[in-house]
């Protein structure tokens, strides 16, 4: 029988924690979300960013959990001349969006916004190692 994994949100914490300095160290300033296995928000952070930096960052989370690929992937896939997946339901091709990996199982995801989208890529990806 399979067993299930699923985030704490101790482990969410630790994520965010990681993200959270990574920011810092580099003196940015952004929002880090993080969505659990079925794109539910369990997490959300905003540090003197705009608004708008909060629905992108929870949107590079769930579509770096519904397509099990970091957001870059399709960043770089448009970049290249595949404009057809802009029209694709719930895509935001932008990088910064990383799924959670738990034991070769995703277990949800981080977005981060506030930033240059290679900068947000970091920050999401240094939380992302946390776990």
């Amino acid at each position: 029988m399979y067993e299930k994994k699923i985030m704490s949100l101790e482990d969410v914490k630790r994520v965010a924690g990681a993200a959270e300095s990574e920011a810092q160290k580099n003196g940015w300033n952004v929002v880090i979300a993080i969505v659990d296995d079925g794109g539910h928000l369990m997490y959300l952070q905003r540090e003197k960013v705009q608004l708008g930096s909060i629905e992108v960052a929870i949107t590079k989370a769930k579509v770096a959990l519904t397509f099990r690929r970091p957001t870059k992937f399709w960043e770089d896939t448009v970049a290249d001349g595949r404009h057809g997946y802009l029209a694709m339901p719930g895509m935001l091709p932008i990088e910064g969006g990383v799924p959670l990996v738990y034991d070769g199982d995703i277990v949800g995801a981080i977005g981060v916004s506030g930033v240059k989208s290679s900068e947000d890529g970091l920050i999401a990806m240094v939380g992302a190692q946390a776990l």
